[in-house]
């Protein structure tokens, strides 16, 4: 059994907690919080103990999980690893490349585990893509639309999200995403191309087009729709031989010569709030660590290294993005 510390009490400390509800090879001993307020209901809510201390927190578990903003996931890795911890920590890594390997390298001098929650590899849908890009039942990947958008996240404690100094704006914090998930099926990009708008909180919407052999990626992701938009990811991806398709509806698989097919997936409704409505990302991406962590075999989905490959992209695209707007 697994003995797990959540550091962090916020919407996706939430999810990650509910998760570890259904686990049966983990158990949530304790959470985190700067909050008392935020921190002491939290865990009562989830059955377990709140710490006012990280250090007594950390001295009682075997993982730590890091659901705090951006700018602290650094901070609280490397304070994990110098306890002999292994980690788990939402995306994006870190705020710039520097932090980002400094993370890997602490937790590789500590003989311990990272991972990176990039859950879109995760998500059952994009999963079930990326097997048939690679078994090529429907033939070559052609292009591939990637989108992500909604209203700018309010759910942040302090309005943290809102400070492009600690969540890098909307770029960083939701269109990274897909942007991982491009690396994931497709690779580094030959070329790329980033335009979109700037605003205070930073890179509030971005386009993006990244240039494959015989293939192109078209990505849209941002926060800055009109309050009471609906959140959107969909993708679009049409094969030699085909197209899926999940745009407002359920993944649906076309190939030439047969009927339209949609997948079955178990659903895992969530209940913290926010965008999220479905646990199953979350889950199969928890569930791999706990797998992996305790029975010792290597990450096979994503590793600390594609996690500062997309950080890096992503950044790429940022720095394109302020030149092309003047920022």
């Amino acid at each position: 059994m697994l003995r797990v510390g959540l550091v962090g009490c916020g919407f996706m400390g939430q999810m990650h907690a509910t998760v570890y509800g259904q686990l049966a090879n983990a158990e949530l001993v304790g959470v985190f919080d700067a909050s008392p307020e935020r921190g002491q209901p939290f865990a009562e809510k989830h059955g377990t103990r709140y710490f006012s201390d990280f250090d007594a927190l950390a001295a009682d578990v075997d993982v730590i999980d890091i659901c705090l903003p951006t700018y602290r996931h650094a901070e609280f890795t490397l304070r994990a690893a110098a306890q002999k911890k292994h980690v788990l920590c939402e995306k994006p890594m870190a705020l710039n490349i520097e932090d980002a390997e400094k993370m890997k390298a602490a937790c590789e001098e500590a003989g311990v585990r990272l991972m990176i929650a990039h859950c879109i590899r995760f998500w059952p849908e994009y999963a079930l893509l990326k097997q048939i890009v690679d078994d090529g039942r429907l033939g070559k990947l052609l292009s591939i639309n990637l989108t992500r958008y909604g209203e700018f996240p309010h759910w942040g404690s302090n309005n943290w999200l809102a400070d492009e100094s600690k969540a890098g704006g909307g770029a960083l914090d939701m269109h990274i995403h897909d942007t991982d998930y491009a690396l994931y099926i497709l690779s580094e990009p030959k070329e790329m191309f980033s335009s979109g708008s700037v605003d205070e909180k930073g890179v509030s919407h971005i386009f993006s087009t990244f240039v494959y052999d015989g293939a192109v990626c078209h990505l849209e992701g941002g926060w800055n729709m009109p309050p009471g938009t609906p959140f959107k990811m969909a993708f679009r991806a049409v094969f030699e031989k085909g197209a899926i398709i999940m745009d407002g509806g359920p993944m649906t698989i076309y190939e030439v010569g047969k009927d339209p097919v949609v997948p079955e997936f178990p659903k895992m409704e969530a209940k913290g709030g926010g965008n999220i409505s479905d646990l199953g990302g979350y889950y199969h991406e928890i569930a791999h660590f706990v797998d992996r962590v305790t029975s010792g075999q290597p990450f096979d989905v994503t590793t600390p290294d594609t996690s500062i490959q997309s950080l890096r992209l992503t950044l790429d695209e940022i720095a394109q993005v302020k030149k092309r707007a003047g920022a």
